[in-house]
């Protein structure tokens, strides 16, 4: 049986990406995934706050990856307001996931003393945003890590991330906003392309799930992690840092 928008439960949505959409930063990608568009940018600055700064002439360079999330007022329905005066709860805790999951996949002494801020506006949501946010904030940072030229390796993995859950009894990935409104589990999960978790995020929306219906999950995740790495592979080409 298949899902509302006829996808098997272990298909993801068409998934779109046009690096270089913006001239005025180091890397920038749209990505989408069905009726999810963001806007990733990554600009680069050859400065590091000053908490990280080499305190003597003996310490090494450490470098510093950041991360902002945002939902333009036009991405939903009704018109979502600007976070003018102050950033809501979910925002910084999409943009702090969006930013912890960047730097796993950084050396920050070969980045030496620069510093990359990775941008991410929606602009339509549809369900899983802060999972495309990474995807797509992955590609814009490796542009950004590209234009610098170092001779070391910057980049020690790839990071993706995908959303799972339980929508009518079954396990799905890569939920839209009719499932993932509906679900009676919600979970995302961040990961490196060789295969190793950075983060997971599950709740019951209602009934408690067992451990089976987890490792389901898990297993679907895995599947379209594989399936996200090889796109950004695909998209990054000859900048692909691995």
């Amino acid at each position: 049986m298949s899902r509302h928008d006829g996808r098997a439960v272990d298909e993801l949505r068409p998934i779109k990406v046009q690096r270089g959409f913006t001239k005025a930063t180091a890397g920038s990608v749209l990505i989408s995934a069905g009726d999810t568009v963001i806007l990733c940018t990554a600009s680069l600055e050859n400065s590091v706050p000053p908490w990280r700064r080499p305190r003597s002439e003996d310490e090494q360079a450490q470098g510093w990856v950041t991360a902002e999330y945002n939902m333009l007022p036009g991405s939903t329905s009704p018109r979502k307001q600007r976070d003018r005066k102050k950033v809501d709860g979910r925002t910084t805790e999409i943009q702090r996931l969006v930013g912890r999951s960047l730097r796993a996949a950084v050396d920050f002494a070969a980045l030496g003393e620069h510093t990359i801020q990775v941008d991410c506006d929606v602009l339509q949501a549809d369900g899983g945003t802060r999972t495309l946010s990474i995807t797509g904030g992955f590609i814009a940072l490796c542009d950004a890590v590209h234009k610098i030229g170092s001779d070391q390796q910057v980049i020690t993995d790839s990071v993706t991330a995908v959303s799972v859950g339980v929508v009518d009894g079954r396990p799905v990935l890569d939920l839209d906003y009719p499932e993932d409104s509906t679900a009676e589990v919600d979970m995302n999960v961040v990961m490196t392309g060789s295969g190793r978790f950075i983060e997971v995020q599950g709740t019951a929306e209602g009934e408690p799930f067992d451990f089976e219906t987890l490792q389901a999950q898990l297993t679907l995740a895995q599947n379209g992690i594989a399936q996200l790495t090889r796109i950004q592979q695909e998209s990054l080409a000859e900048a692909w840092p691995l």
